[in-house]
């Protein structure tokens, strides 16, 4: 079942109303399905069915040689969506396969790739959205598979939205992590909320909720789902995720 319509409302906000955004992740496996086959048309297909504002991608990008991105840029000329500047090669389309989506009424303010500690590659793509006279930071994010470096990764994008300029931030990505409040999640206790809608992974019959929306104070979630449909049931190992989250009012 495609995801119902995005809960975005800008001209509210503008009146004092909350602001009210849709966030989705997507582990999107550099877009080769579970019939083995590498369709990227088919991820947008997937995309599109989320009316989401705000997406966070894992695995956009090839591992080896040029870092490649898995999905063509012409993909989204015709597309709700712009893709967030972090990527430092040429042919890339994220950072460390992390990239954004961001819906074309929204501002980017800034963007940033983070480096993170790890064993094996890894990092985030961060960005500081404008929405009316509101300024949020978003991080996507694919945490480290071992676990070895999971927590510190962890500490890292806390740090880092703490101690940059202070405004309201939502983490969302792959995070590897099975419990929702043991390991490294338990690094996120206090003031940030954690979204883990349900199982996402793997995708044919999904059994761990991998992937985490984490939001700080100020955020409001109002619903969140696993997407589940015929087209996101192959196109990925992973499903879809998204949380509709509201901002004062």
């Amino acid at each position: 079942m495609a995801a119902p319509r995005s809960v975005r409302s800008l001209h509210g906000y503008a009146q004092g109303l909350p602001l009210k955004l849709r966030f989705a992740s997507y582990n999107i496996h550099k877009a080769v399905g579970l019939d083995r086959k590498r369709d990227p048309e088919r991820i947008v297909a997937v995309l599109r069915e989320l009316h989401a504002d705000i997406i966070a991608l894992q695995e956009a990008d090839r591992r080896i040689g040029a870092r490649e991105a898995v999905l063509p840029r012409h993909l989204f000329d015709e597309s709700p969506w712009r893709i967030v500047p972090v990527a430092k090669r040429a042919r890339s389309m994220g950072w460390h396969g992390n990239a954004l989506l961001v819906r074309r009424d929204l501002e980017i303010a800034e963007c940033h790739a983070l480096e993170m500690p790890t064993i094996e590659p890894r990092g985030a793509a961060c960005a500081v959205i404008g929405a009316g006279s509101a300024r949020f930071r978003v991080i996507g994010t694919h945490l480290d598979l071992s676990g070895l470096r999971r927590r510190d990764q962890v500490k890292s994008l806390i740090g880092y939205a703490s101690t940059q300029d202070a405004m309201p931030s939502v983490i969302l990505g792959d995070f590897n992590q099975w419990g929702h409040t043991t390991g490294a999640m338990r690094e996120f206790a206090g003031d940030w909320g954690q979204i883990a809608p349900g199982p996402s992974y793997p995708s044919r019959r999904p059994i761990a909720r991998l992937d985490r929306i984490v939001h700080s104070g100020g955020w409001r979630c109002e619903a969140a789902h696993v997407h589940h449909s015929a087209l996101a049931a192959v196109a990925s190992d992973h499903l879809p995720i998204y949380a509709d989250l509201s901002l004062g009012g």
